[in-house]
């Protein structure tokens, strides 16, 4: 009893409720592939007996063609939903799938069904390693019809460019720094949606790498990106950079699943697009400053102990972080804390876009002090909202409270040493 009680002690005192002294430290690993088998069984039914949705699969294999026959020039690859508006990384990723599918929806059905599975037991994995969440928590990770739609009878890019995201996770939590920044630029290449991670995973970078191995992280993030739209690159640029990473979109009003309480004028508007942006600049600030590099003397504090010796270039990049180690529950935290901000702030939300952060939600939950019945009332309900179709005023305005609730309930949340090494 002793021993498992020097092992790890509770952080809070709910979870000393929730998770009594001498429990097994196999047991949310046992549930978690109990959970990825019964999820299996769950995905196999779905795509038996539920019927495919059409929505962006005909635009996908549209475009697919187009860059198949030779066209290189983005603005002329467009599909019946409209013209192709991803990095080419989804161009390589969706002809792979045509060529194992022949284009086909059942098969491809069964690839994405394979695929969830995959990116659940990925998620999984970052819950087990960073013991968050009680045991059975992990059960909420499989609850959402919504998510199972999207991967299996929707067949959304968002999917491969999320699992791409989590195994970029996975290698960060083990520290393969340099690796996971190539997976995470390989997510960006699917969808730009997962920029969402960036300053965070750049705060991160810099907390645990020299500057110069900061460098050399990004340099082969580019390089990937690079190579990926080399093709069209060469032959036309301004082309594929303006269509693939054009940030200045605006969505439909009807689709937007949290801001439908506005009225369509506002919505579109400039003005508003660029409020929200500086709100989400501004709370990724807050948060860095007071939360996440509190134990560093805050954001300002940080970079001046970082980068007061570099008087010059060659200092600079010799100059090294603190020598510890960022625990994993850090590395999952600024992560996905991050990216929530982003949704909060994002102008507009689309069904599909409920995969960016559906699995971050239980760990974010768990990271309030909220009394857990609580915590459950919030997640079914915000598994409500993105239920409800069409989304109505009510239903968007219910979704920004829950958020805005979520992330004060972080705001208020003691912060968690950063580092593996002993408190001093």
């Amino acid at each position: 009893m002793a021993q498992a009680e020097k092992k790890r002690a509770p952080r809070t005192a709910t979870e000393a409720v929730e998770r009594p002294s001498g429990t097994s430290d196999r047991r949310p690993l046992y549930f978690a592939a109990l959970l990825v088998l019964a999820d299996a069984a769950l995905v196999a039914l779905i795509i038996a007996f539920v019927p495919y949705t059409k929505i962006d699969w005909d635009a996908y294999m549209s475009q697919v063609d187009a860059f198949l026959e030779g066209e290189r020039d983005y603005t002329k690859i467009e599909g019946d939903t409209g013209p192709l508006v991803y990095p080419a990384g989804f161009l390589y990723v969706y002809s792979a799938i045509k060529f194992l599918t022949g284009g086909q929806v059942f098969p491809a059905q069964i690839l994405f069904g394979v695929l969830y599975i995959v990116n659940l037991s990925l998620v999984l994995l970052l819950y087990v390693k960073t013991e968050v969440l009680p045991w059975w928590a992990l059960g909420l990770l499989c609850l959402s019809k919504r998510v199972h739609s999207i991967f299996v009878l929707r067949l959304f890019n968002d999917c491969f460019a999320m699992t791409l995201l989590h195994a970029a996770m996975v290698l960060i939590i083990y520290h393969k720094w340099y690796l996971g920044l190539i997976v995470f630029s390989g997510a960006v290449s699917v969808k730009m949606n997962v920029l969402l991670f960036a300053p965070s995973l750049l705060l991160l970078m810099v907390k645990a790498m020299s500057i110069k191995g900061v460098f050399f992280a990004l340099f082969g993030a580019a390089v990937v990106q690079v190579l990926l739209g080399m093709p069209f690159l060469l032959s036309h640029p301004v082309e594929y950079i303006s269509r693939a990473f054009n940030f200045g979109r605006v969505f439909i009003h009807f689709w937007s699943v949290n801001f439908k309480f506005v009225p369509e004028k506002l919505f579109v508007s400039k003005e508003l697009a660029i409020a929200l942006l500086i709100l989400h600049l501004t709370t990724l600030v807050v948060f860095a400053h007071y939360k996440w590099l509190k134990h560093e003397g805050g954001l300002f504090g940080f970079l001046h102990s970082r980068f007061k010796h570099a008087k010059s270039t060659l200092k600079l990049f010799s100059s090294q972080p603190r020598p510890s180690i960022l625990s994993k529950e850090h590395i999952v935290t600024v992560m996905f804390v991050g990216n929530f901000i982003g949704i909060v702030c994002a102008r507009s939300l689309h069904y599909q876009f409920y995969s960016w952060y559906f699995y971050s939600l239980p760990f974010l939950l768990w990271k309030t002090h909220f009394p857990t019945p609580l915590r459950i009332i919030l997640f079914l309900s915000v598994e409500l909202c993105w239920n409800i179709y069409p989304s109505t005023a009510y239903s968007s305005l219910l979704l920004l409270f829950l958020h805005i609730s979520i992330l004060l309930g972080i705001w208020f949340s003691p912060t968690e040493y950063p580092y593996n090494d002993k408190r001093t």
